[in-house]
């Protein structure tokens, strides 16, 4: 079997890390410098537009505005609380963030929802796979793409993620359910939010979850709680203030 390229794992944030959020950084010692949305500036290349294009198309306007808080909080994450990951400004890792998390919930629409009896994630792989394939991305990037969409709710202690995974799980799950809070300074999180408004996320991604759980019961999303999930998203006290 041929040896992996390491610099292309590097290059799509195919790195493995811990699963576990407690073994990837300590939580006492973070101390966070606010940033904003005019720093982490979207990326502007041919294939993130396609993307961002299509997702403003496909996706709930709340859903949208999500996946952009996700996208600045993650970068935000990225370079203050690991630097090693070398998440820079214009970089292919940068990139394929952004794809990720403009395309991690594209299984949620009605559409997409009712179009299938796999679980979101699964189905959203699927999509994205498609969609980055018309927007010219590398085989290999898409294929990162869909791995942190298919594991991005795989929540857990045990094994390893790839970098990217890890990244997209400790943003949504800071703005879905106001985890890890300081992972970013409060600052930002009010700059981000002012960008892009939460508009009752909250409940509406909460409602999204019982939907999905209501019509599929064998959902991916079960793991997480078939109540403790969408009740944690509901009362998210973090970012209640801004809802």
């Amino acid at each position: 079997m041929p040896s992996v390229d390491q610099a292309i794992v590097h290059k799509y944030g195919f790195t493995a890390q811990d699963a576990s959020a407690n073994s990837l950084f300590d939580e006492d010692k973070l101390s966070p410098t606010p940033s904003s949305v005019a720093a982490t500036p979207i990326p502007q290349t041919s294939t993130a537009t396609h993307i961002l294009e299509y997702t403003k198309t496909h996706l709930p306007r709340q859903t949208f505005h999500h996946s952009m808080r996700v996208y600045h909080f993650g970068i935000s994450i990225a370079r203050q609380v690991f630097p090693a990951w070398n998440m820079d400004q214009g970089s292919p890792l940068e990139e394929t963030y952004f794809l990720a998390c403009m395309l991690h919930d594209i299984g949620t629409t009605d559409a997409n929802m009712n179009d299938t009896l796999m679980s979101f994630e699964f189905y959203g792989a699927q999509l994205a796979l498609s969609e980055l394939e018309k927007a010219g991305a590398p085989k290999v990037q898409a294929e990162s793409v869909a791995e942190a969409i298919i594991r991005h709710q795989d929540i857990g202690n045990a094994g390893k993620v790839t970098a990217m995974t890890a990244l997209i799980q400790l943003a949504t799950v800071l703005d879905n359910m106001g985890f890890h809070p300081r992972l970013v300074h409060r600052e930002t999180i009010e700059d981000v939010v002012k960008a892009w408004p939460r508009e009752g996320w909250c409940k509406c991604f909460s409602d999204v979850i019982r939907k999905e759980n209501g019509r599929k019961p064998w959902a991916h999303t079960t793991k997480l709680g078939e109540d403790d999930f969408p009740n944690g998203v509901l009362n998210n006290a973090l970012m209640r203030p801004y809802d």
